[in-house]
């Protein structure tokens, strides 16, 4: 099971100290939304080739766009690269094309996306789905028990992460539900001391 690292709002030289921190214990390094947004592809060189053997993720977000802003974030250097699933279907396929294109991964963000919707856009075979909780709603209670709920529903669904607030306490369950992927922001991102503390979820994901 991966750990990703969700790096978010704070600038270049924060966001720099902290993936040193958590590399090399970090699977995926994210490079959030807003940090993007704050900075724009172009200015985070610095950043981009300090992730070392973490894959590098970049929270883009695409909802529309799909083949240039695939392009352009892949030619950036990332890894992994997000589009919504709330997306047209033509958008999703365009970004699929795109990571097939260049051998790299594509996080499908499932936020406030309906059971319907899932079901028309279940059909990425290599694509990770994302089951996210928005950090404006509330705390989920039970993210394990979605997970289980989740392979059960779209059994064709084959590579999965989570996010949303996940706590220690919580990765018993979680590490028991089976996702690829967990991502965590501000666990780690705000402990006093960033570095013992993503070594205790990485360990609790072993």
């Amino acid at each position: 099971m991966k750990l990703q690292v969700a790096i978010d709002r704070v600038d270049r030289e924060k966001a720099l100290s902290m993936i040193n921190k958590v590399t090399p214990h970090a699977d995926i390094i994210e490079i959030g939304t807003s940090l993007i947004k704050d900075f724009g592809l172009k200015h985070l060189d610095q950043i981009m080739h300090s992730t070392h053997q973490a894959l590098l993720l970049g929270d883009i977000k695409t909802n529309d766009e799909g083949e240039y802003e695939f392009i352009q974030g892949y030619q950036a250097g990332f890894d992994i690269l997000t589009v919504m699933g709330s997306s047209s279907y033509e958008t999703l396929t365009k970004c699929y094309h795109v990571t097939k294109e260049y051998g790299k991964d594509m996080m499908i963000d499932l936020l406030e996306c309906t059971d319907e919707k899932i079901k028309k856009i279940a059909s990425f075979p290599d694509a990770i789905y994302c089951l996210h909780t928005s950090i404006d709603k509330e705390k989920n209670q039970n993210p394990a028990q979605d997970i289980k709920a989740f392979k059960e529903k779209y059994p064709q669904i084959k590579r999965m992460a989570v996010a949303g607030g996940i706590t220690l306490e919580e990765l018993p369950s979680i590490k028991e539900a089976g996702p690829e992927i967990v991502i965590v922001g501000s666990g780690i991102t705000k402990a006093n001391d960033i570095t013992n503390q993503v070594k205790i979820y990485k360990e609790a994901l072993l």
